[in-house]
């Protein structure tokens, strides 16, 4: 497997970042809204986003909306389990929702604003959608967010 310069990494995020931002903003209007409501920020650089902790609506768990996480708990590195797992579709270990989470934003940033209207087309919030797959399957075994990629 040929590694990339740490230079052309850097580089690619960048170019990804700004790829995502029209729905990074969105995301930081809603943060700032939490703000107000007592919700906490921090940049993450590990998961490339600024994160929102105690975000104070939904039932519960994480929504990444390009370069920010939005996140009901107190931190991001906790355990929880599959979609699959969830959906009585066999018995998966817990991973952590931030690896889950940072599967999500790489998504963002290789498909931009294209990653919701893609990922409502492919059920939204369920076990069968392939960018939820791909997430947990990042978060199992630290590769593999891409959403078509093979299991």
């Amino acid at each position: 497997m040929c590694v990339p310069p740490r230079w052309l990494l850097r580089l690619a995020q960048g170019v990804g970042i700004v790829w995502a931002m029209p729905v990074t903003a969105l995301g930081l209007a809603v943060g700032l809204a939490a703000l107000a409501a007592g919700a906490r920020v921090r940049i993450s650089r590990r998961e490339l986003a600024c994160v929102f902790q105690r975000v104070p609506w939904g039932p519960g768990g994480a929504l990444t909306l390009g370069n920010v996480i939005l996140d009901t708990g107190d931190v991001l590195e906790r355990a929880c389990n599959t979609y699959a797992h969830d959906a009585g579709q066999g018995q998966e270990p817990q991973i952590l929702l931030a690896d889950h989470e940072r599967a999500h934003v790489f998504q963002y940033m290789a498909l931009g604003a294209l990653f919701l209207p893609l990922y409502l087309l492919h059920g939204g919030v369920v076990a069968s959608n392939p960018f939820e797959r791909a997430a947990d399957r990042y978060a199992r075994i630290g590769r593999g967010w891409w959403p078509w990629a093979r299991d």
